[in-house]
């Protein structure tokens, strides 16, 4: 949808991102680490309070009713009634974290203004009119806790304790020449006002977090849809931890089949998260989680290319013609004059990332079948040749998502098995240098820069990134906007 996220959601995203869904895994080590740091909550409380607020302006007050006695006048009735919350100013308010135990909500000196209309009966005589009333110095403090429901494996929010503290409660009659007999009683008035908001706001409070915070950490769910050969499962690992500075959560991070999901032969590396928290969130993620993406992808059969002569620039004096290679091997021109070649290349084993403080390196295992194309469209093999790079990588975000972009450097060759005699493979050692830059290497970063989900909320939109390589893990760090 075009509209950007309600209230609720701003508030429920970064809480969020600390109760993505638990399962229990045999995983030790996390595949991504998720840190909200206090800066972060400082913003999702901004967006918390104005959801607070609307929940409080719908506050009904019951109308209520009395009598009075006067010396001299006897006995009256009076009744207070249609009243409605006009304004609600919540001035301060932060969420914080309580180390090793979870959230606290607080606001403090928030004031509310409150109309209605009020009637007095002294025998046969009555009166009515109007009156506001102003709530002042209202605290709120609540403890949020964030846990996991074993049998859907989803996480849960609850609030485990809420008070509240009224300083004051003004009340200004207007609307009659007996508005002063309303005004001897103010203080039972403003009493019994006093009750009835301080039930009401804790109630509000209470009900926001279990039927719009609740049911929105149930829509959450813990895997992703990448394409139709992989998702990814970003379930937690463990309880959130909570510092006085940040709160960490362990998630899986890890890539799997969609059409058969098996364990990979190889664990994720411990972490050495470092202590960052000047920016609102941060994420760590492993090389697991990049190598999980590559055995299942290798294992897919998807990570191959056929090459054909129309995907060279018309301009290059390279082709893909038995003739242009005949120029090299001329048993190749001779055996199969005058046709077209394709070179088939894939990935023969599962590619492996390297992540250091040096940088990212991947060093994939390659192979190229060359055929040619005979009349009958039928082919013929040629050679066979591996093939070793070294490729460096650029990782990076876009809309959420994880996006990369790979150079290599020169390929080096080396000859399998060959259909057409022997021949020196470093004939073949400048085209396939400038084919594989050309014509595969853009296919490649074609389908990275689609990218892979982040571990995020919905709406959540990053800025200000930063993005550090460590010793076996990537770390981003950035702040975040909604809409």
């Amino acid at each position: 949808m075009a509209r950007g996220p309600d209230n609720t959601r701003r508030w429920a995203t970064l809480v969020a991102l600390a109760a993505l869904g638990t399962a229990v895994t045999a995983t030790t080590n996390p595949g991504v680490v998720a840190r909200i740091t206090q800066k972060g909550l400082d913003y999702a409380c901004q967006q918390g309070v104005a959801m607070l607020q609307k929940e409080l302006e719908k506050i009904e007050i019951p109308s209520f009713s009395g009598s009075f006695k006067i010396k001299h006048l006897g006995k009256g009735d009076y009744s207070f009634y249609s009243m409605v919350i006009h304004s609600i100013e919540l001035s301060s308010s932060q969420i914080r974290l309580l180390p090793n135990e979870g959230l606290e909500l607080s606001v403090t000196n928030a004031n509310v203004k409150i109309s209605g209309k009020w009637k007095a009966r002294k025998n046969f005589i009555k009166t009515k009119g109007n009156f506001y009333l102003s709530v002042e110095g209202i605290s709120i403090s609540a403890d949020l806790k964030l846990s996991c429901d074993p049998t859907s494996g989803h996480s849960t929010i609850t609030c485990t304790s809420c008070s509240n503290q009224i300083d004051s409660i003004r009340i200004h009659i207007s609307g009659s020449s007996l508005g002063w007999l309303i005004q001897l009683f103010h203080k039972k008035i403003e009493s019994s006002l006093r009750d009835t908001m301080n039930s009401k706001i804790c109630e509000v409070v209470t009900s926001s977090v279990s039927s719009k915070l609740e049911p929105y950490f149930q829509t959450l769910t813990m895997t992703a849809k990448i394409d139709n050969v992989a998702g990814i499962d970003y379930s937690l690992l463990s309880p959130p931890t909570v510092t006085a500075e940040t709160l960490d959560v362990q998630l899986k991070g890890e890539i799997f089949s969609l059409a058969h999901r098996s364990p990979p032969p190889f664990a994720p590396p411990a972490l050495a998260f470092p202590t960052d928290h000047d920016l609102m969130v941060y994420l760590g993620i492993s090389d697991y989680f990049f190598n999980t993406a590559g055995l299942v992808y290798q294992q897919s059969g998807v990570l191959n290319l056929t090459l054909k002569d129309d995907m060279i620039p018309k301009e290059s004096e390279f082709r893909l013609t038995t003739k242009f290679f005949g120029t090299l091997i001329p048993q190749v021109a001779t055996m199969f004059p005058d046709m077209k070649v394709q070179l088939l290349l894939w990935v023969s084993s599962p590619p492996r990332l390297t992540i250091s403080p040096a940088g990212l390196a991947l060093i994939p295992v390659l192979e190229t079948q060359a055929f040619a194309v005979l009349p009958n469209s039928s082919l013929a093999p040629l050679f066979l040749l591996d093939m070793s790079t070294n490729i460096s990588v650029e990782v990076g975000t876009r809309s959420n998502r994880l996006v990369g972009e790979l150079s290599l450097d020169k390929l080096l060759l080396e000859l399998k098995h060959s259909d057409i005699g022997p021949f020196s493979v470093e004939l073949l050692q400048t085209i396939m240098n400038y084919m594989v830059p050309t014509a595969v290497l853009p296919k490649i970063n074609e389908r990275l820069q689609k990218g892979i989900p982040l571990p995020l909320p919905g709406q959540m939109q990053l800025f200000n990134l930063e993005l550090q390589s460590h010793q076996d893990f990537l770390l981003f760090g950035a702040d975040v906007h909604y809409g």
